[in-house]
């Protein structure tokens, strides 16, 4: 009783059941229209957000969430550089490293690869090679022992194994009485690593940093200084303030600019595909209007006595307003409850539905997971609930509208 006159009402029509039974099934159509676009965004969008995280978590694990390297030339004070970063509470590890792109020959064709020096004692600070190692250790890596550890895809491109030798033939040239010559190398290969991302088990080589130093004649000079972050969002601002601590002309990068195409492109696939589906959400608010149109048309007797006994046009529009904004409201209520479910149970599902028809969905030798991953992030249900209200309430304008162009005497003429 103490509701006003306009939501009362609408209250009342969406409760009351009507004499044409097709308004009140385009209205029902209209609300599972608009729960099954919030339910499908949802976990749509915290599957390709889980993708996404499984894809970056796996390439950060052996790549840098920051690099500050040598600006043409190779960074001698790199011990400086790392007591320096251990310094800042938002590091959790620094490690040097030299990095040469290299042709390796095996008992097969040459494959190119980089070729990565580090220090078996600090790079478990910076990456999980040495827990994603299948064969061999990590610590086999030994200064002067010229031992390589490679990605199992490059290995199986080489045709190679633990204890065979590859030639690691180095892109830079040395001056020799004969003329200009690469820098070549034999390696024994003491190791092999499976990350699970094909780009880094297939172009990926690890040696000692001081065998590598040897090779490229660098001295005590490294390529760079990797570090590892609590918070990888931080990693600009971090390196950033790294180079200027420390006086020099040095180079920076991080994550985002180093895999700056496979990043954006799964941002814009995310944001495309949420374009995509939310004309699923469109479709019901499309048959919210139909279905208000058709109330309007229904309820002209009723507007008109309402005008009669002094409700305002604006009152009038307020009515059907709040009447379809409750469907899409129920709607919308249906949808994120339904999609949160969903998706909480997208591995059981999958389970039942592989059991059931006797088919992998996901083979472990394709994707490198063995599970359907998704990351129910709260800002994605927050925007998607926000749009399909917007379209909800944006949908009953016009009908509201027509109602309150309604003029009592025609609408009552034949009653």
């Amino acid at each position: 009783m103490f509701k006003p006159i306009p939501v009362a009402i609408g209250l009342r029509y969406l409760r009351a059941k009507r004499r044409n039974g097709f308004i009140s099934f385009i209205s029902l159509a209209s609300i599972l229209g608009i729960a099954l676009g919030v339910t499908v965004l949802i976990t749509t969008l915290s599957v390709m957000s889980g993708f996404q995280r499984e894809i970056r978590d796996r390439l950060l694990q052996m790549t840098a969430h920051a690099t500050v390297s040598g600006a043409g030339e190779a960074m001698q004070d790199w011990p400086h550089a790392v007591e320096v970063a251990l310094k800042d509470p938002r590091v959790a590890g620094a490690a040097p490293y030299v990095d040469v792109q290299a042709m390796l020959t095996g008992n097969a064709d040459p494959q190119g690869a980089l070729v990565r020096g580090v220090d078996p004692k600090q790079e478990p600070t910076v990456s999980v090679l040495a827990d994603k190692m299948t064969a061999g250790r990590l610590e086999s890596l030994r200064p002067g022992e010229f031992d390589i550890l490679l990605g199992q895809e490059l290995a199986a491109w080489l045709r190679v194994g633990v204890g065979d030798s590859v030639v690691v033939t180095a892109g830079d040239f040395q001056g020799t009485p004969m003329g200009a010559m690469p820098k070549i190398k034999r390696f024994t290969v003491s190791g092999i690593f499976a990350v699970g991302h094909n780009d880094i088990d297939r172009n990926l080589a690890i040696v000692h940093m001081s065998d590598l130093q040897r090779v490229l004649r660098m001295g005590d000079g490294v390529t760079g200084v990797r570090l590892k972050l609590h918070d990888m969002d931080q990693a600009w601002n971090v390196a950033r303030e790294l180079a200027i601590n420390l006086q020099g002309p040095y180079r920076i990068s991080d994550w985002t600019r180093e895999n700056a195409n496979l990043y954006h492109s799964l941002k814009m696939e995310k944001t495309v595909m949420g374009i995509l589906l939310s004309l699923i959400i469109a479709m019901g608010a499309f048959n919210l209007v139909s279905s208000q149109v058709m109330l309007v048309t229904d309820k002209q007797a009723d507007i008109a006595i309402l005008r009669t006994l002094g409700l305002t046009p604006r009152g009038v529009m307020q009515v059907f307003m709040v009447q379809g904004s409750l469907i899409g409201i129920i709607g919308t209520v249906a949808g994120v409850i339904g999609g949160i479910a969903l998706t909480m149970n997208l591995e059981r599902i999958l389970g039942v539905i592989e059991a059931t028809f006797n088919i992998t969905l996901l083979p472990s030798d394709v994707y490198y997971i063995t599970g359907l991953p998704y990351d129910l992030q709260s800002s994605d249900v927050v925007m998607i609930a926000l749009v399909a209200l917007a379209m909800s309430f944006l949908a009953t304008l016009y009908p509201a509208w027509r109602a309150a162009r309604t003029q009592p005497a025609e609408a009552l003429r034949y009653e």
